[in-house]
Parts: C-alpha cells; sequence; structure tokens
C-alpha cells in the first residue's frame, strides 16, 4: 500500500545491506578507472543513486556501459537484481539518467559558464543562444536520442520530463536573454535595455536552480541537464544528436556573425544585433513552468513545438529530409546509415514489444489465471456452504462475484493478447511497430489491469508472483 508518498526513502539513510552494494560497486568501478562520487537514496523504494565525475563523452560513454554492467553483476553476489527497466513498476518513480553537457575549448575552459567578466558573458551569451536554436531546430533530433519502447512508460510524469522538449533557464537567465531580444519591457526589472561588449553589460548571475524537475532540459548553472535518457539506454545516442545539433546551430550563428562583420559591422555590435535576433526567433523553446500541465502541451502547440509521444512516433521523422541533414551535415551519419538505424531501431522497438507480449501471455496463463480459477472455485464452494447455513450469504456471493468479474476479463484479455502477438504485424518496419504499440501494447495493459484487480483479491499465500512489497521493500 505505500509507495514514495510520504517521500521518507527519499530523504533516508540508505539501508545496510544496500550500502554494502553500493560500496562494493564503487570499489569495482574504481578499479576500472570509472570515478563515481555520489550515493543517495532514489525517490522510488528500492530505487537508489549513482553519479560519476564528469569526463569528455566518449570516455564517459564508455565508462557508463561499464558501470551497468559491473552493477548488474554485483548485484547478483549481493542477492540483489538490479533493474534497469525504466518504469518496471506502475505508481511510483521510473528510472532514468542525467545526461550533464557543457563544451569546452582546447584550453578546458568551460563555454557554457557565465563567468564574471563581461566579454566572457558575451561569449557565454552566444552559445547560450547555440543551445537554444539547437534545440529549437533540431529538437526531433534529440527526441531520437531518448528512444525506447520501456522509455515510452516513463516520459511524462513522476520527476521523469515530458516528450516535448524545452528548456528551463530559471527566473534570473531568462529575464536577461528577454531583455537582450525585447528591451526594458521584458527585461523583468532590468531599467534598461541590456547591451552586449565590454561596456555595460553586468555580471550573470549564476542560477544553480534545477528543482522544475519537468524541464527535459535545464540550465544548472554552468552546463544543461538532459533529463530525459532512460536508465537502459546507451547514453552515446543522445549525445550524438546533441553534439551534431550543436555543431549545426554554431555553423549557422558563425556564418551570421562573419557576414555583418564583412560588411564593416563593429563586433560587438554585430553581436548585439545577432543576439537579440537568435533569442527572440527562438524564444518559444524556453520553457521555466510545469512540463506535466495540459495547458503547457496547449502551448508548446502554438509554439510550434513537436509532441512525439512514443518511439515510434518519433523514429517515423528519422528519414524526414531536415532531420537527416543534421546528421550529413557534418559526416556524421550517411543518409545510408540513418536509414539503416531507422530500421534496425523500429525493428528492435516491434521486437522488444512482441517478447514482453509473448511473457505476459504466458505467466498470465500458467501462473496468473491457474491460481485465480483455484481462488474462484474456493470462493464458490465457501458460498454454497454458506448459503446452506444461513439464508443471508450475500456478502460471500458477492466477493465471489468480484473474483469471477476479474477472472472472465483476464481470461478474455488473454486472448485477446494471444491473438495481438501471433497477428499480422504488417509489412514495412514502421508498420510492424506502429502495430506493436497501438495493438499488442493496449492488449497487454489490459492482462495487466485484470491481474493486478486478481493480485488484491486472491489470498497472499496462493499468489505465485513477488507483491510489491516484496520487491520495493525488504531490502
Amino acid at each position: 500500500a505505500k509507495g514514495q508518498e510520504m517521500e521518507d526513502h527519499y530523504v533516508g539513510s540508505i539501508p545496510s545491506r544496500v550500502l554494502a552494494y553500493m560500496q562494493d560497486v564503487e570499489q569495482r568501478l574504481f578499479a576500472l578507472g570509472i570515478p563515481a562520487h555520489t550515493r543517495h537514496n532514489e525517490v522510488a523504494p528500492g530505487q537508489f543513486e549513482i553519479a560519476p565525475v564528469y569526463e569528455d563523452v566518449n570516455i564517459a560513454t564508455d565508462h557508463n556501459m561499464l558501470t551497468m554492467e559491473v552493477m548488474r553483476r554485483t548485484a547478483r553476489r549481493h542477492g540483489y537484481v538490479c533493474l534497469l527497466h525504466e518504469k518496471p513498476f506502475a505508481g511510483v518513480n521510473g528510472s532514468g539518467k542525467h545526461n550533464n553537457w557543457s563544451l569546452c575549448d582546447s584550453d578546458g575552459h568551460n563555454l557554457l559558464n557565465p563567468g564574471e567578466t563581461p566579454m566572457k558573458n558575451a561569449q557565454f551569451l552566444v552559445f547560450l543562444a547555440a543551445v537554444l536554436r539547437a534545440v529549437h531546430k533540431h529538437g526531433i533530433n534529440l527526441r531520437l536520442g531518448i528512444i525506447g519502447a520501456s522509455n515510452d512508460h516513463r516520459l511524462g510524469a513522476n520527476e521523469a520530463p515530458p516528450a516535448v522538449l524545452s528548456v528551463y533557464l530559471g527566473d534570473s537567465l531568462s529575464a536577461i536573454i528577454r531583455a537582450i531580444a525585447y528591451g526594458k519591457e521584458a527585461a523583468g526589472g532590468c531599467s534598461e535595455p541590456l547591451q552586449i561588449g565590454v561596456s555595460v553589460l553586468p555580471n550573470i548571475p549564476r542560477d544553480l536552480s534545477d528543482r522544475n524537475r519537468t524541464s527535459p532540459f535545464a540550465f544548472t548553472g554552468n552546463k544543461f541537464e538532459f533529463r530525459a535518457l532512460g536508465s537502459s539506454q546507451n547514453i552515446a545516442t543522445a549525445n550524438i544528436s546533441l553534439n551534431a545539433a550543436m555543431a549545426c546551430a554554431l555553423d549557422d550563428i558563425a556564418s551570421m556573425l562573419e557576414a555583418e562583420l564583412a560588411q564593416g559591422t563593429p563586433l560587438n555590435a554585430a553581436i548585439q544585433s545577432l543576439l537579440a535576433k537568435l533569442f527572440a526567433e527562438h524564444m518559444p523553446i524556453v520553457f521555466d513552468g510545469n512540463g506535466y500541465s495540459d495547458e503547457w502541451l496547449a502551448e508548446a502547440e502554438k509554439r510550434g513545438l513537436p509532441n512525439l509521444k512514443d518511439t515510434v512516433a518519433a523514429l517515423a521523422h528519422y528519414s524526414d529530409k531536415d532531420v537527416m541533414a543534421v546528421f550529413e551535415r557534418h559526416g556524421v551519419l550517411s543518409p545510408r546509415e540513418m536509414l539503416s538505424r531507422q530500421e534496425i531501431l523500429l525493428e528492435n522497438y516491434t521486437h522488444s514489444v512482441s517478447i514482453e507480449g509473448h511473457t505476459a501471455l504466458k505467466l498470465g496463463r500458467t501462473r496468473i489465471l491457474p491460481v485465480a480459477l483455484a481462488y474462484q472455485t474456493r470462493l464458490a464452494k465457501a458460498a454454497s456452504s454458506a448459503a446452506a447455513l444461513v439464508d443471508d450469504a450475500a456478502e460471500e456471493k458477492a466477493y465471489f462475484v468480484r473474483v469471477r468479474e476479474q477472472v472472465r476479463g483476464l481470461m478474455s484479455a488473454l486472448d485477446t493478447l494471444e491473438a495481438a502477438v501471433n497477428g499480422d504485424f504488417g509489412g514495412t518496419a514502421l508498420a510492424r511497430a506502429a502495430y506493436a504499440r497501438d495493438t499488442v501494447l493496449p492488449a497487454m495493459n489490459a492482462c495487466r489491469n485484470h491481474a493486478d484487480a486478481l493480485e488484491c483479491l486472491c489470498a497472499s499465500h496462493d499468489w505465485p508472483l513477488p507483491s510489491y512489497a516484496e520487491l520495493l521493500w525488504l531490502h
């Protein structure tokens, strides 16, 4: 009955047995040269977090894959199973990765650090404008970096960001870019429009606020945090998409700036004019409010932001010319490679959902239904005995009817699921994936609803599967 409502797990100490496991994981990671420096409870019961030290993205990607493998193998030595499925349980938080991303120059200076001097701030604002342009113009590319059948269950609730991509900047930084774009009327307290250059640009306050957990792409002081990645995902895909989109945005900005300078415009004036134009153009991607609200979904549609709710909807756009151009422009992927990846990812989705469907069918038919039928038979006998002893046995009969309705519902749902997983998935990879999403998934969910109801009606000592309490709370 208890989930994460009290949040006592989140703020509590790590259970001793879990702590022993996490310490063992860290020691094995250190032996592999992987620096982990944070461990703590997460929101959901049975959920914990580990964080590595920042590294170059290629190294970080390899280390992230090794970390997942170490976590799985070490868990078995401690009598655990490490679940990296994004949404293994209903009603509690799923699991994801927060991809902390920034850019550095060849000397190691963070280009997304606001800095303390006006000149550095001007540099920061140019790169900030590039980030906004990358996410705004190439949001579908970023959405393709977070696809997955299991991540679809997670996005949009319980501290997981929605599928609509937006950028959170915080109040102070949002006010500054509005002042640059629109003047003092939008400055939110600034007495005059901000000027770019070495003369009057004030220090940009470093806003460390990142508590808007509904934002998929949040600025957190000197970096951005891409929060939509799933816990089982390879982070390379998201970072390839992000870096390719950023490269295109920087290329665009460099071309615009060079064109202004070629006409004799002074550097500071060119930057001032360009930033005002860029911030105004890409302001629709900036959103600091509640990403879960229906109002935001309606507003995002007005702003022209794509809402690709699931993996199939996102992958259908992989072959769009403007999406392919992002990867092709700087030789990241060729058109043939992209079309190949599209087909492979669609097939992976179809197979994943199909395997889950067959698994659900087998569990329902061989584990849950026999127990439920046996329990129903016992209830029928009990109701008959009660009726023979007393005239009023309505309660016993009503309980039997409740169980029988769910048993019948499960039997019917299993038949529907069997027809779905054995049905005609279609010809093309996209058609097969759409069939899995539109036919197999709903059939699985229907089975799950009846199974969950029966778990709450049948005797616990008869139930053949572990309960939530056993899975989540026995540390």
